[in-house]
């Protein structure tokens, strides 16, 4: 079994904010310390939606990976690379599209919300109907076993799954691969060889995924098995194919929904989002010109907390004690909604003091990230060519 491996990426499409970083790069940083990650800007995939002018695209890169370095995300721990460095991505979504069914990709649930939800731009073209497959590849190349996503992402990483069981299906006949499975199971021993017998019976006649999960644990265990002995041993469980691409599995991730300041979705586009390194004065101004309930027109009037969007900052960064001053001061009118509104500028400061610290060194010295991205781009690399290796060989390219 190929070893455990976490893969994200984001579009380098503007400037990130608060939203970004609650959504999602707070995950990303505790995942760095429990497993292996890989952390790429998807600037190719920025391309379907901004194919027509692409000038915002390099300055949001680098500017993105200064605002992951500021959030808390380590080069020590987790590779940094930027998607186009590698072309191994083009190569296998290449290889990836002449086996994917048409119906698969029109299928996405997001690929006509988004066509809605942009209106105004033409998307009418092969790179944005056939964005899936290239995240599909992205994915896949490094065999990653996690995918952090949430709930809307969920039909993205189930049809990666689908893409690499066709592709096992399609190509994952290795002459004499019966035989040489056979061989691999008599390594275990024969109270093992039994056992994995039983439970690949149970799985394949009866479709017992509890067998298969013990299966697969008895494997992960046997130290006396070469690498290319267990992918067979694997693959053999679920049929007689060798397994050349990871299904990984969505991680469904807890984020923090940090709308914009006006209620909406937080977006650059939308005029309503708090940069993640945006200075003190600009986010206090910001704050105290959120809008508030439309109740409460002078002081004195009474107000409900739910119908105010800043009461969904409090929810994310107010404590207990305060959310509950916050619902009784405006329910009775017993405080004013710029009252309301400090202890919000207070933890948004608090929050992003240290991101400019850390952020700061990267700034004077712009080499210092051109640094840890070259290392993670080479280190992205090599995974990726050990993977179109095996895919090229698989489908009869590798020409000796």
């Amino acid at each position: 079994m190929y070893p455990d491996r976490v893969v994200s990426g984001m579009r380098p499409t503007g400037s990130m904010h608060l939203g970004h970083y609650h959504g999602a790069l707070k995950n990303w940083i505790r995942m760095q310390s429990e497993q292996p990650c890989l952390f790429f800007v998807a600037d190719w995939h920025a391309l379907t939606t901004h194919y027509d002018d692409p000038s915002i695209i390099e300055k949001s890169t680098w500017d993105m990976l200064v605002d992951w370095l500021a959030a808390g995300i380590d080069p020590t721990q987790a590779t940094l690379f930027i998607q186009s460095k590698i072309p191994e991505h083009a190569e296998l979504h290449l290889l990836l599209s002449m086996a994917t069914p048409l119906g698969w990709l029109e299928r996405v649930p997001t690929y006509k919300d988004q066509i809605d939800n942009l209106a105004n731009k033409d998307l009418q073209t092969y790179g944005f109907l056939g964005y899936p497959l290239l995240q599909a590849a992205d994915v896949l190349i490094y065999r990653a076993s996690e995918v952090p996503v949430g709930d809307d992402q969920v039909p993205h990483v189930e049809m990666m799954r689908e893409i690499a069981r066709r592709f096992n299906h399609l190509y994952g006949k290795e002459k004499g691969f019966e035989e040489k499975a056979q061989d691999a199971v008599k390594k275990l021993g024969s109270k093992r060889a039994r056992l994995y017998h039983e439970l690949r019976t149970a799985y394949q006649q009866e479709g017992d995924d509890a067998a298969l999960e013990q299966a697969k644990a008895m494997l992960d265990d046997a130290q006396n098995l070469s690498m290319i002995d267990r992918e067979r041993l694997f693959g053999y469980l679920e049929g007689a194919r060798k397994l050349i691409l990871v299904e990984p599995q969505a991680r469904l991730t807890e984020a923090s929904r940090l709308p914009g300041l006006d209620g909406r979705k937080m977006s650059k586009s939308y005029g309503n989002a708090i940069a993640l390194r945006e200075d003190k004065e600009s986010v206090t101004r910001k704050v105290r010109t959120m809008p508030t309930d439309p109740a409460r027109v002078r002081r004195t009037d009474a107000g409900e907390p739910e119908r105010c969007p800043v009461w969904q900052f409090h929810v994310v960064y107010s404590d207990g004690p305060t959310q509950e001053w916050v619902q009784k001061g405006c329910k009775s009118a017993g405080i004013g909604c710029i009252e309301c509104k400090q202890p919000v500028i207070d933890a948004i400061v608090k929050e992003q003091e240290p991101m400019h610290e850390r952020a700061q060194p990267y700034l004077d010295d712009p080499s210092l990230v051109r640094a840890i991205v070259a290392d993670g781009n080479e280190a992205a690399r090599r995974l990726a060519q050990e993977t179109m290796r095996d895919v090229r060989e698989a489908m009869g390219l590798s020409y000796g």
